[in-house]
C-alpha cells in the first residue's frame, strides 16, 4: 500500500463518503492527535462532518465539533473541552456504558472511521498497539472505509490485536508522540484511602480500576502484596511500580485491559511484555467475562454520594462534566463475579474541607450509580459496606466515614429524609 501524506489520505477518504458524513475517530492514547492538529489548518474536510468516538475527559482535549462551522460530533463523555459546542448543540451527548457504547458503534450509521495504528510488521499487519478498546467494533464493519494513521511512536505489543493493511482504504504516517499523562503527586487523603482499599484485597486477587488518583493511591498500597491480576478498561504507569515490587503475577494474560494511557515509560514497557492483553471492550467490559472472574476487585471513583448509597460521577453543579463509562459495567460485574466486590472511593470533603461529599440526598437526575448497585464506600475515614444492609445501616455507615465536621448536619439531614418516606 503507498503512504500518503495526511492531506492526500483525507481527499481519498473524502471521496469515500457521503457529502454529509459521520466518522469515527479513535479516542484515548489511540487519538490521532496529527489529524486534529491537520484539520484546525485545514477545515474543509470536516465540512458537514459528524464526528464519533470515545473521548476521554483529561485525556482527549480535542473539540471535534469545533473544526468547521458545519462539524457535529457524538459522544459519551462531556468534559471543559467539550463544553462550549455542547452548549451550542453541536456536540451531542449520550448517556451510554461502555458495553453500550460497543454496541452503538457497532450498528450506528457511519460512512467512515479513521484509526491509529503501528507501523506494519514483516508480514504486512499493522497493531492497534495500546488503544484496543473500540476501533475492532469499526473494522469489524466491513463497508465502513477506514484511514490508518500509521504512527511510528504507537508500539506493537505481543499481545494485541493485528489487522492486514489490506484492510484500510488508504494510509498517511506520523511520527507524533502519545498522549503523555504522568502519575500525580496525591495529598495525604488518597495516601489514606489507597490504605483503606488495600485492606480489602488478598494476594491473588484480580483488581479493575479507572485512570485517575484513586488507581494511583491504590497502586502505591499494594507493593506487599503477591500474585496479583489485573483486569480493567485501561491501565497506567503505576503499573510498571507493581511490577518493580514483584506483586503482580507475571503469566500471559495476567494483566488484560483495553487502553494504556501514561508516559513513554510505561509506552516501552509494554513493546515486550508478555503478560498484558490488550482486548475490545465487549470482552474487558462484558457481564458474561466479568462475573468469571473469581475475586474481582472492582475500583472506581465517584464524586459524591448520598445516604442512600446512590452515587453521582458525572455533574458538578448540575454541569454534566463526565458520563458512566465502565463505571456501572464493572460494579454489576464484580456483584456476581464469586467472591467479587465493588468498591467507590472519593475524598469526604471538597472546595477545602467545606463541602461535604457524603451528601444527604443526590440533586435529581443526578444518579449515575442506583443504591442497588452499590456494595462498599471507601473515604480517608474508613469503609462503609452497604451491600445487604437496610437504609437506616446504610446511611448510618456512610456518615461515619463522612468528615467528622459533617456528623451532626448528616445525621439531621438523615432524620428529616427518613420521616418523610
Amino acid at each position: 500500500m503507498i503512504y500518503h501524506s495526511i492531506s492526500d489520505a483525507l481527499t481519498i477518504l473524502k471521496k469515500a463518503l457521503p457529502a454529509a458524513s459521520r466518522l469515527y475517530v479513535a479516542g484515548c492514547s489511540g487519538e490521532p492527535i496529527a489529524l486534529s492538529n491537520h484539520l484546525k489548518e485545514n477545515d474543509t474536510f470536516a465540512e458537514n462532518t459528524t464526528f464519533l468516538g470515545i473521548w476521554i475527559p483529561g485525556v482527549n482535549k480535542t473539540d471535534w465539533a469545533s473544526l468547521h462551522p458545519t462539524a457535529k460530533a457524538e459522544t459519551i463523555f462531556l468534559s471543559a473541552d467539550l463544553r462550549s459546542s455542547f452548549e451550542t448543540g453541536d456536540t451531542q451527548f449520550l448517556p451510554l456504558s461502555y458495553t453500550q457504547s460497543w454496541r452503538w458503534l457497532s450498528s450506528t450509521p457511519l460512512d467512515g472511521g479513521v484509526v491509529m495504528v503501528s507501523p506494519p510488521d514483516k508480514d504486512g499487519n499493522v497493531s492497534l498497539g495500546v488503544s484496543s478498546d473500540f476501533s475492532q467494533a469499526i473494522l469489524a464493519r466491513n463497508d465502513v472505509p477506514v484511514l490508518a494513521l500509521i504512527n511510528h511512536a504507537m508500539p506493537s505489543p505481543p499481545n494485541a490485536p493485528k489487522y492486514p493493511l489490506s484492510r484500510f482504504l488508504c494510509a498517511a504516517q506520523t511520527d507524533t508522540p502519545l498522549i503523555q499523562i504522568a502519575p500525580n503527586d496525591l495529598p495525604d487523603t488518597f495516601a489514606k484511602i489507597g490504605q483503606h482499599i488495600a485492606s480489602l484485597i488478598d494476594d491473588g486477587d484480580t483488581l479493575q480500576f479507572g485512570l485517575g488518583n484513586v488507581q494511583q493511591a491504590v497502586l502505591g498500597s499494594l507493593k506487599e502484596h503477591k500474585n496479583l491480576k489485573i483486569h480493567a478498561g485501561m491501565i497506567s504507569d503505576p503499573l510498571l511500580d507493581l511490577i518493580d515490587s514483584d506483586s503482580l503475577d507475571r503469566s500471559k494474560g495476567s494483566v488484560t485491559t483495553g487502553v494504556a494511557i501514561g508516559t513513554d515509560r510505561l509506552y516501552q514497557h509494554l513493546k515486550t511484555d508478555e503478560s498484558v492483553c490488550f482486548e475490545p471492550v465487549f470482552h474487558t467490559h462484558d457481564i458474561s467475562t466479568l462475573s468469571a472472574i473469581p475475586n474481582l476487585k472492582a475500583i472506581n471513583s465517584a464524586i459524591e454520594v448520598d445516604l442512600f448509597g446512590q452515587a453521582n460521577a458525572e455533574f458538578i453543579n448540575g454541569k454534566q462534566v463526565s458520563g458512566t463509562g465502565g463505571l456501572v459495567d464493572f460494579l454489576r460485574g464484580s456483584a456476581i463475579a464469586p467472591n467479587g466486590q465493588g468498591i467507590i472511593a472519593l475524598a469526604s470533603t471538597a472546595k477545602r474541607g467545606t463541602l461535604t461529599r457524603i451528601t444527604p440526598r443526590l440533586q435529581p437526575n443526578a444518579t449515575s450509580i442506583a443504591r442497588a448497585d452499590m456494595d462498599t464506600v471507601v473515604t480517608e475515614h474508613g469503609i462503609a459496606v452497604l451491600k445487604g444492609k437496610s437504609i437506616e445501616e446504610r446511611a448510618q455507615a456512610l456518615i461515619a466515614i463522612a468528615d467528622p465536621a459533617f456528623h451532626s448536619e448528616l445525621q439531621a439531614a438523615w432524620a428529616n429524609i427518613r420521616s418523610s418516606l
